[in-house]
């Protein structure tokens, strides 16, 4: 068995060979465990170790098999039990009550699992009862004509029942090792991994059930390391998106998941705006006995269709001692079913798939004009534009007005849609000829001909990938602290190079979410499948996947930091990791490392990807200042980033703000830009003070108008003053006015493109400014 699962040339990569090598054997000890079934002899421990060395080749001493695999291959025996003798089982049965009374027989024949493994305690893998299944099924009332989706498949309990019901299956299972299991003993089912709270998203949109039964986790979480209380109702929810009117969930949960518990009553109603909750009792946990546990479950059936009246919820009909009660008022209290609209429809399954990354299509199709796939899937071509001769704007046309018009100066997107609102730019910055690019983003075909991005969002893209691809002049050495950052010989031992960085500055409304988006699914193409995103509040996390999926792939993939402990790995393979301030800025507590470590351990040193700082103003003061109170310490935000930005000299880092700063030395945090060439922040000069006189202030405006333009005229920055009064995602274009983001209202906006040199230590000896 060991060189089955690690010997032979194969196509397949190792983990999925293993992974199905392991679930054979354990469909091989089942099919040994059938005969003991079938005999009516009770499966010990000895009869279950015998099977499974047989299977594996191996005790479980050797570390080939576990004993919640042993368990695993007790349920499939029942599984293959029921597949063999169910039918005849019905047949003889004279009632419900007849029909459970045999399969609690089956039950009582097996053994009480009392180990467990790693994956079945994150996982909450406590497997449905055989005659709880029943009393499900029941529930659902199944007809031949039935399409029954279950979520969370298991080993196949409730999967079994449907089927005996002579129902279409569709299975998805996220657990590996039991995925490969249902694909061993429904070999006609192509069952999928998809994280089953997600269900809806996930699932090929023509895929069509009539029936939903679950037993999902009652509180685990994929790539979450924390309980989450809500879990089952996230289950339940997108399992009930996915049902067509008329349809009927049956869901087992926790017996405090009740419509009456004044803790859920908002959910059930938010619920009942979807299916009418028609039914539900708890259940006393002695029917979990053999599963390990003794928790209290409940039995809720919700029929899709919104209730006439949403706070009118069912009582709770008790809690049902064992499953004879159970059923009883099961029949006796859940009314018909009523008529589906539409056709079931299971012909279409969708294709198996690890969990991460995640593939879905129905859920952008129902937002979309077009449906969504995953990443790696997209039709994608590079940006196709041709370089175009910059012509000053004719003076007689310069009104007195604060703002011109702005257009694309410097390039033509064949094929581009216009912006659908105005930009505009001050008469000074559309003086200044913008450079001529030559990056070539990786994007969607769809998203320049559906007009997804508009041709000024484009350019931004083009733009933050032309300063991306460029180094910053100088080597460095950066502390194990990652605050002390030091000027060094090119050959220095540790010496880094920080890549240059990108500053997006359109107005508020002018679209920067969906220009942020462009650029990560630009880089994303690319094969730079990790980034960060962070923000300023938790909530704009739905914006970051709205403007995710915008551009037609899956917003799951945007993932909260704060579903991972301080201090524990971040499980995730890929994906765009979405955090806040707040949460960046804390520090190591005892044994568990800070978050801006736990980030750079995620990404690794070397990453080369993209870091977008949204709302970047919030890390302003992160070097400290003079105010009229005397000195003012450094903002843990601004440290915060100034770290993250230290750790991964690599990264492609964007600034996005429509109000970069207030003051000069509040744009510190934007390390990548070039503000302060050779300057340390402790040795620069200080900006003026409120107390300064207007004349000093006017001469600062003039200067960081100026020196924005140079910036312009030099490709050391783009920016576009564009400022915009709609709300459609778009993006910002290489003219907007840098002075004006600092020192002009909120609605002035500017994008700028930088080259930036990282500020040494007072120590550090002083290096020209370039």
């Amino acid at each position: 068995m060991t060189e089955s699962l690690a010997g032979g040339a194969s196509a397949a990569p190792l983990s999925m060979r293993a992974t199905a090598a392991v679930a054979s054997a354990i469909v091989s000890a089942a099919r040994q465990l059938l005969t003991e079934l079938e005999q009516g002899r009770r499966i010990d421990a000895a009869v279950l170790r015998n099977a499974m060395q047989a299977a594996f080749g191996s005790s479980d001493a050797t570390g080939v098999w576990d004993w919640k695999a042993a368990y695993d291959a007790c349920e499939a025996a029942t599984v293959l039990f029921l597949r063999r003798h169910g039918a005849a089982m019905r047949a003889k049965a004279a009632s419900p009550a007849a029909m459970l009374s045999m399969l609690m027989r089956i039950t009582s024949l097996l053994p009480t699992q009392t180990r467990r493994s790693e994956e079945s305690q994150s996982l909450q893998q406590f497997s449905t009862p055989i005659g709880l299944a029943y009393v499900t099924s029941v529930a659902a009332a199944i007809t031949p004509a039935d399409v029954v989706l279950e979520p969370s498949a298991g080993t196949g309990h409730l999967a079994i029942l449907a089927e005996l019901a002579g129902a279409s299956l569709v299975l998805n299972e996220v657990a590996e090792s039991r995925a490969g299991i249902l694909g061993q003993i429904f070999p006609a089912i192509s069952t999928t991994r998809f994280d089953a709270a997600h269900i809806d998203d996930h699932l090929d949109p023509r895929i069509v059930p009539s029936v939903v039964l679950m037993n999902p986790p009652f509180s685990a979480a994929v790539h979450v390391d924390r309980a989450m209380a809500d879990t089952a109702l996230r289950h339940v929810g997108s399992a009930l998106a996915r049902l067509p009117e008329g349809g009927r969930l049956v869901a087992i949960t926790g017996a405090n998941v009740a419509p009456d518990n004044s803790a859920w009553t908002d959910s059930f109603k938010r619920l009942q705006e979807q299916g009418r909750v028609v039914f539900s009792a708890a259940i006393d946990g002695a029917v979990y006995t053999k599963q390990g546990t003794t928790v209290d479950t409940r039995l809720t059936v919700i029929d899709r269709g919104p209730a006439d009246d949403i706070a009118s919820l069912p009582a709770s009909a008790g809690i049902a001692q064992d499953l004879p009660t159970l059923l009883d008022w099961v029949t006796r209290y859940v009314p018909a079913r009523r008529p589906i609209a539409g056709t079931p429809l299971a012909a279409v399954p969708a294709v198996a798939g690890p969990p991460t990354p995640r593939t879905v299509r129905a859920c952008v199709a129902r937002r979309q004009p077009a449906t969504a796939a995953p990443a790696s899937d997209l039709a994608a071509a590079e940006v196709a534009y041709e370089s175009v001769n910059w012509v000053p704007t004719d003076a007689s046309k310069i009104t007195d007005a604060l703002y011109e018009s702005y257009a694309l100066q410097s390039i033509r997107i064949p094929g581009a849609q216009a912006h659908p609102t105005r930009f505009v730019q001050s008469a000074a910055m559309a003086s200044v000829a913008p450079p001529k690019p030559s990056y070539r983003p990786l994007l969607p075909t769809r998203v320049i001909a559906d007009g997804i991005l508009s041709d000024a969002q484009l350019e931004s893209v083009i733009y933050a990938g032309e300063a991306h691809s460029e180094f910053l002049a100088g080597s460095w050495t950066v502390d194990a602290t990652f605050d002390v950052v030091a000027a060094a010989r090119d050959d220095a031992q540790n010496a880094v190079r920080f890549r240059r960085g990108w500053f997006l500055g359109d107005g508020t409304g002018a679209g920067k979410g969906r220009q942020v988006a462009g650029i990560l699914l630009d880089n994303w193409l690319k094969g730079r499948r990790r980034a960060v995103w962070i923000s300023k509040s938790d909530k704009l996390i739905e914006d970051a996947q709205r403007d995710w999926s915008a551009l037609g792939v899956e917003r799951l993939l945007v993932t909260p930091l704060s579903r991972f402990r301080q201090g524990t790995p971040i499980p995730l393979s890929e994906g765009i990791l979405f955090a806040t301030y707040a949460t960046l800025r804390t520090d190591e507590r005892g044994e568990k490392l800070s978050r801006v470590c736990q980030i750079v351990e995620w990404l690794g040193s070397d990453f080369d990807g993209v870091i977008v700082f949204d709302e970047s103003h919030a890390m302003q003061n992160a070097v400290g200042g003079k105010g009229e109170r005397g000195d003012q310490a450094p903002s843990q935000q601004g440290r915060a980033g100034l770290r993250l930005q230290h750790a991964l000299p690599n990264a492609r880092v964007v600034y996005v703000s429509a109000t970069g700063a207030t003051t000069v030395h509040n744009l510190a945090y934007a390390q990548r830009l070039g503000l302060w060439a050779a300057m340390t922040f402790h040795s620069r000069p200080e900006p003026s003070s409120s107390r300064r006189s207007r004349r000093a202030a006017s001469l600062r405006w003039r200067y960081w108008h100026a020196i924005s333009r140079h910036w312009v005229s030099t490709q050391l920055a783009l920016s576009p003053t564009r400022a915009s009064n709609t709300n459609w995602s778009s993006t910002s274009s290489p003219r907007s006015r840098f002075a004006s983001t600092m020192l002009m209202p909120a609605h002035s906006a500017s994008s700028i493109t930088i080259s930036t040199r990282p500020c040494a230590p007072p120590t550090s000896p002083a290096r020209p400014a370039h």
